[in-house]
């Protein structure tokens, strides 16, 4: 099977899918009427909490949540302790996450040594060492000069770059949505420009170096504008949401519920619907987690000091689910934003393809979101309490 669809029934042996040939049951039965059946899911951005943050989370906590979602392969941004920037320690965490985790961590380099923004990277022993791509994540760059060298540095080693946009300049110190909600409540904003500041200088660079291209983490109705127009000019350019941008807007965080806090922040009611148009068109490629799992205690500060991220493979497929129940997506299209597409922008397709694997999903299953249905080592989610439709029952490998 090469897409989703609905299935009655499921054959499954020694751990490997198996059709229905003859109409004889083969291997283990699984009554799969009104579930889907999609291949492994891929997952463009998740941090793992591991090296450096194991207060939060570790390879074998986040990896094991994340296959129990569905997701067999995870992208890992660069910007661990240490930073990702020496391609002689990336086989050893690859091995320690399929070992502990049981995932495929596909990693993202470092852009510039350190993240630091004053030069580039080892981007060729990055490349040796089996990185999927180089970013510098939300690190600010020295200059505008240090930014283009690097791309084209990695466009001349063939090396795709991940772009999370935003302007420190725009940005300050701000840790919210620039809106009504952030002023009533006298926090600080991010305006949505300093996304699309960031964006369209980064598109004339694309267009500049020729460097492939990926923009994540998109939170501005804007920023699919951009990216739309960068693909009508033939740019080589992709794109992600996180899952969280797609339900939730900038009131979640009222009351000071540091539970929202995330960066880059919920945006307007106006940017959701967006994005979610994005989604639906195709504009927007794929959908991640986005994944942080924190602490318990990295949220209870007051708002402004609490440590931004949301623990987000556990409620995913619920959340994946409901854009099918809302008529946004179909089941199949919903599988090519988080499967297939993934795999082609991170360079991993004929992998993802050679390892296979099926998720076999309850679309109509209900359950409360709650801290003893979490996977993953970190509980800090602004779904807790919510009742949701749709869970992972089960990954086939």
């Amino acid at each position: 099977m090469n897409q989703t669809d609905s299935v009655k029934t499921v054959y499954v042996q020694n751990g490997k899918l198996l059709a229905d040939a003859a109409g004889q049951e083969i291997g283990q039965r699984i009554d799969g009427q009104g579930k889907w059946l999609m291949p492994a899911l891929v997952d463009l951005c998740a941090r793992l909490r591991e090296p450096g943050q194991q207060q939060h989370g570790t390879l074998k906590t986040e990896g094991q949540a994340a296959r129990a979602a569905g997701f067999l392969h995870v992208i890992l941004p660069p910007d661990t302790k240490p930073v990702q920037d020496s391609g002689a320690l990336l086989r050893g965490l690859r091995e320690k996450a399929f070992n502990d985790g049981g995932i495929y961590l596909h990693i993202i380099g470092a852009q510039t040594k350190g993240l630091e923004g004053n030069q580039p990277a080892n981007m060729a022993s990055l490349k040796q060492g089996g990185c999927i791509a180089v970013s510098n994540v939300r690190a600010a760059f020295a200059d505008d000069d240090v930014l283009l060298r690097t791309l084209e540095y990695a466009a001349s080693l063939g090396l795709k770059v991940f772009f999370y946009p935003e302007e420190h300049s725009l940005a300050k110190d701000g840790y919210v949505h620039d809106g009504f909600t952030a002023s009533r409540q006298g926090l600080t904003g991010i305006p949505a420009i300093a996304e699309t500041v960031a964006l369209a200088k980064q598109l004339l660079m694309v267009e500049a170096t020729g460097v492939q291209a990926h923009f994540s983490l998109l939170s501005c109705g804007a920023s699919v504008e951009l990216i739309k127009a960068a693909k009508a000019k033939g740019l080589p350019v992709t794109a992600d949401v996180a899952m969280h941008q797609l339900h939730l807007t900038d009131e979640t965080i009222d009351g000071f519920n540091s539970l929202a806090h995330v960066r880059p922040p919920l945006r307007s009611e106006a940017d959701c619907q967006l994005l979610r148009q994005g989604v639906a068109n195709g504009v927007i490629d794929a959908i991640c987690s986005h994944h942080e799992p924190l602490s318990a205690s990295a949220k209870l500060a007051p708002f402004a000091e609490t440590e931004a991220g949301i623990s987000s493979v556990d409620t995913f497929m619920a959340l994946a689910a409901a854009l099918v129940h809302q008529d946004l997506l179909t089941p199949l299209q919903l599988a090519t934003r988080i499967s297939q597409n993934p795999a082609q922008i991170a360079g991993i397709e004929r992998q993802w393809q050679d390892i296979g694997g099926w998720v076999l999903v309850d679309p109509e299953l209900e359950w409360t979101v709650s801290n003893d249905q979490f996977q993953s080592q970190g509980k800090n989610t602004p779904f807790l309490g919510a009742k949701v439709k749709g869970k992972t029952q089960q990954l086939f490998v």
